[in-house]
């Protein structure tokens, strides 16, 4: 409709003043209920935000593979592409209060039937049995922000941005974990291997010893076969363990960035391969400290904006378009001015009718999803609470049962030096020998695999405790 200079002010006027209105309430933080402290209690030594890994981890090795992730994963590579779609999306969002402007120019000859009223009246001023229409306009509209879409709009492109930026750390804090965890395999492979040459070795003296009684007839062919089959079953741990280490090395390859390949590595586990202590803090820590659970909030945030705009579409919209530019049917006048000069103000306002109850269910939808986000945050903070309750728990009985099969291999060992010195005196059978072999073998593969339960728990509450890259 066409509306006169005062009207366009007054109205220009009146959206400005409703465009602080908002229909949407502010976000607040869903209520949470954290515990005042972890189901295993230890001693607290400090209250950082993060723990970076070259502090955590000691192996210059796997500081240095992690460096290589860090750098080359192609998963964060793929991370940081979103995170600079989302930072665009952003920067778009914050002009939303500005205007579009168009620019049309058009040129156009039209050819009338001489018995229409144009065609007559053409031919009878201009002589032509055509007529030009020769047009230049500019165009602007702005929809005014009464209900305070634009500010949603940007606080929704701003959540997800940062939500965004939290999940790319949080990737890095799981390739990180990833990447060590992978590292210790490796190194627990490599014991593996090391137990079985070993167990080679001694079961070959044993054979050895036993082949020679046989020869001079004071054992049977029994425990040979005996002593064969044990020197065979520490054998076969030698390829299993080769192929679980070039599989291994082929996963951490992948994590870092490149092709199958080597990795070097440590030569044993003996090495203090992390600090001793960590920054646990209370259960409401996670709040600051993960970056999930940050993200989980963003998500919220974005939920909220997302409502409000649901709700903001019910609502009537104001909008202005302005335009000035030049019209004329010959083209030496087009820029004539200003005889060729065209103006036109306008201005409608636009409520949704039949659109109704579609925009209302688009709403009651936009509320239930904030709602699922909010649940959905408090799951995330349950689950890092459960999460570093679980690490401490694995870490701690895991050290115990440490403790108690050093001693018990302590025990074995003597055992099999034992059996080989009564089995040379004549006071044990050759089958005491070979269990007592058979137990240490066992034994310390199982030592083994408690180590790097207690690796994997300490890398477990590394990342539970939301990491650190810096």
């Amino acid at each position: 409709m066409a509306l006169s200079i005062n009207n366009i002010i007054y109205g220009v006027g009146m959206a400005t003043l409703l465009s602080s209105c908002s229909v949407n309430k502010k976000y607040s933080r869903p209520e949470l209920e954290t515990p005042q402290h972890y189901r295993n209690t230890i001693a607290v030594t400090g209250d950082t935000i993060s723990l970076p890994y070259k502090t955590f981890f000691k192996d210059t090795h796997l500081t240095a593979l992690i460096d290589k992730a860090l750098d080359k994963n192609k998963d964060i590579s793929i991370a940081m592409m979103s995170l600079r779609q989302l930072d665009l999306s952003y920067k778009q969002a914050k002009l939303g209060l500005l205007p579009t402007a168009d620019l049309s120019i058009s040129a156009a000859r039209n050819y009338l039937s001489k018995s229409s009223l144009n065609g007559s009246l053409s031919e009878q001023f201009t002589g032509n049995q055509h007529m030009d229409d020769y047009s230049a306009s500019l165009n602007i509209s702005w929809e005014a922000d009464i209900w305070g879409k634009v500010a949603l709009q940007k606080e929704s492109a701003r959540a997800s941005f940062f939500m965004q930026r939290e999940n790319l750390s949080a990737l890095r804090t799981r390739i990180v974990s990833q990447v060590a965890q992978a590292y210790y395999n490796l190194i627990t492979l490599d014991e593996q291997l090391k137990v079985a040459s070993r167990n080679i070795a001694l079961s070959d003296t044993t054979l050895h010893i036993i082949k020679l009684q046989f020869e001079s007839a004071q054992t049977n062919s029994l425990a040979v076969d005996q002593a064969e089959a044990q020197k065979k079953t520490a054998e076969l741990l030698v390829p299993l363990a080769k192929q679980n280490i070039a599989l291994q090395e082929n996963v951490l390859s992948i994590l870092c960035g490149s092709f199958p390949d080597s990795i070097s590595r440590a030569n044993t586990m003996d090495t203090t391969p992390f600090v001793e202590s960590f920054p646990i803090g209370v259960p409401a820590d996670m709040l600051s400290r993960r970056p999930d659970v940050r993200a989980a909030e963003y998500a919220v945030v974005v939920a909220n904006a997302g409502t409000g705009l649901a709700k903001a579409q019910m609502y009537p919209s104001l909008r202005l378009t302005p335009s000035i530019g030049t019209n004329s049917f010959q083209f030496e006048n087009w820029f004539d001015l200003p005889g060729s000069l065209v103006k036109n103000i306008a201005g409608n306002i636009t409520q949704p009718i039949f659109q109704n109850k579609k925009l209302k269910t688009a709403y009651e939808i936009a509320k239930i999803e904030q709602e699922k986000s909010a649940e959905q945050f408090r799951l995330a903070v349950m689950t890092a609470v459960s999460e570093v309750s679980d690490a401490l728990a694995k870490r701690e009985y895991a050290s115990q049962r440490i403790t108690l099969i050093e001693q018990k291999k302590t025990a074995l060992q003597k055992a099999v030096s034992d059996a080989m010195l009564l089995y040379r005196s004549g006071m044990a059978t050759y089958l005491e020998v070979i269990t007592a072999q058979n137990n240490s073998l066992q034994n310390d593969l199982e030592a083994i695999s408690i180590q790097k339960e207690q690796f994997d728990a300490s890398t477990d509450l590394y990342r539970a405790l939301g990491g650190g890259i810096e």
